[in-house]
């Protein structure tokens, strides 16, 4: 899957922008990441989430029993969603579905919750999701990006940076470094990202800060996000 983001919604986070200067290797535009995703996971779908290039695009091409896509808009909130929730049973009682609304729709009906019932706590939203999942929510009535992974990374997730500033999210590692060169990273899990929300933090954790450490000059990635631990202190209180 592949999510790729302005930056008139995303602004560049700093790391990723930090790791790819400090070894600068070949980009390519967002345009051209969409297209060699579409060429490489044909047949693929990508649809338009903005009028300036912002897309999000899927595949069930090479899919993992384990970890199904599955893509939905409701009030014009799209989601993309990979992976499966182990208690989507009960999820769906709480949300007032239908017992056929897949992960994706239960995501959207979550956001909403989180968007509209404020002040609701992301991290009750997505703490309460259990199961292997990462997936992006945009919601074009504001303009607002939501990104997630489950606590432990089962379903993996990147994000980078384009030549020309997108933002780009996908489970393809190989796919996006071809685009973001080094201004590239996992993305970490048991965190979430948004827009309105004041960017990158932990759910599991939301009083610890989340930091970039420069990685290896061998390594695939020019980062890696890490949750800081509490202080001593603090975890004794």
């Amino acid at each position: 899957m592949l999510g790729v983001f302005s930056g008139a919604i995303v602004a560049p986070p700093e790391e990723l922008v930090a790791a790819g200067s400090r070894t600068p290797l070949p980009k390519t535009r967002a345009s051209v990441l969409v297209a060699r995703f579409l060429e490489s996971a044909a047949p693929a779908v990508s649809v338009s989430v903005a009028g300036d290039g912002s897309h999000l695009a899927y595949s069930h091409a090479g899919e993992s029993p384990f970890n199904p896509r599955s893509f939905a808009v409701k009030d014009d909130i799209f989601c993309l969603f990979e992976g499966v929730l182990d208690n989507l049973g009960s999820l769906r009682q709480h949300y007032g579905l239908s017992k056929n609304a897949n992960e994706a729709i239960l995501v959207i009906e979550a956001y909403k919750a989180l968007r509209d019932r404020a002040p609701y706590p992301p991290s009750h939203m997505v703490g309460h999701l259990s199961g292997r999942f990462a997936f992006m929510v945009f919601d074009r009535t504001t303009s607002a990006l939501f990104v997630a992974s489950d606590p432990v990374g089962k379903v993996p997730l990147y994000w980078g940076i384009s030549a020309d500033g997108y933002v780009a999210f996908s489970n393809d590692v190989d796919l996006l470094k071809g685009s973001c060169g080094k201004s590239l990273a996992p993305f970490p899990q048991g965190c979430f990202y948004s827009t309105s929300l004041g960017g990158l933090k932990s759910y599991e954790n939301p009083k610890n800060k989340v930091t970039a450490i420069p990685a290896p000059e061998e390594e695939i990635c020019g980062a890696t996000f890490k949750v800081e631990a509490a202080p001593l202190f603090a975890a004794m209180h």
